[in-house]
């Protein structure tokens, strides 16, 4: 099965277009059906209304001063219009093609920061986005759970074929309202990239950290504490 979508999505997908050209599987990570894990307070607990600004946001991401030494700024690239195709996933197809590329989290109050580290590939980035905690609730849900109904699927991206597989998590416990987390595996031209992804709502903020596994497991209780903090 097959749907087209725009590529104007945060960073569920965005890895797709991001993959290091170079990169290789050093987790040895097992391709498993992929999953996401979803826990926490049921969304009608919190209210929390008022959304932050886009510049609010981004002063409360991880800056360089705060992850530490290694790490250089990632330019961003620039938003990209262009089709991609989505194959072997119906969950994706059945919610519309904008599930795909997580085009229904598109919030207005939004902020991203990226990073390299060492010498190395490895990198780690930050996604902030604010609104009401049920509607970061559903959004992120929606797509979470979409994906857990493919065991595998592969995404065409400028003429390349992606294939992509993914492995449940445990979601990180007493952290904000609600959790999710995987293990997403890219692989395109007989290279691998390993990317862990794990998102945290806390209120009327939406917190997702992705990245090398051991890079986002150093960083997320870090990224979510300036993320919420309202000194």
């Amino acid at each position: 099965m097959r749907v087209r979508v725009a590529t104007t999505a945060l960073g569920i997908t965005a890895a797709l277009l991001a993959l290091p050209a170079c990169s290789t599987d050093t987790t040895g990570a097992k391709h498993q059906t992929p999953s996401s894990a979803r826990t926490g307070k049921p969304t009608g607990a919190v209210h929390k209304p008022t959304a932050l600004s886009s510049a609010a946001l981004e002063s409360r991401l991880l800056d360089q001063s705060d992850l530490g030494s290694g790490y250089l700024p990632k330019p961003q690239r620039p938003v990209q219009h262009d089709d991609i195709t989505v194959i072997g996933c119906p969950a994706l197809s059945k919610l519309g093609g904008g599930a795909a590329t997580g085009g229904t989290l598109t919030f207005p109050h939004k902020a991203k920061a990226a990073f390299t580290y060492g010498s190395s590939s490895s990198e780690i980035s930050e996604e902030l986005y604010s609104d009401t905690a049920n509607k970061l609730s559903v959004a992120i849900g929606r797509i979470f759970d979409a994906m857990t109904g493919c065991p595998t699927y592969q995404v065409v991206a400028g003429g390349t074929p992606i294939d992509i597989t993914a492995q449940k998590l445990p979601a990180p416990q007493g952290l904000g309202d609600e959790q999710w987390s995987q293990l997403l595996t890219y692989s395109t031209a007989g290279r691998s990239t390993v990317v862990k992804q794990t998102t945290i709502r806390d209120g009327n903020l939406l917190v997702i950290v992705s990245g090398a596994p051991a890079l986002v497991d150093r960083h997320l209780g870090k990224a979510l504490a300036k993320a919420t903090a309202t000194g």
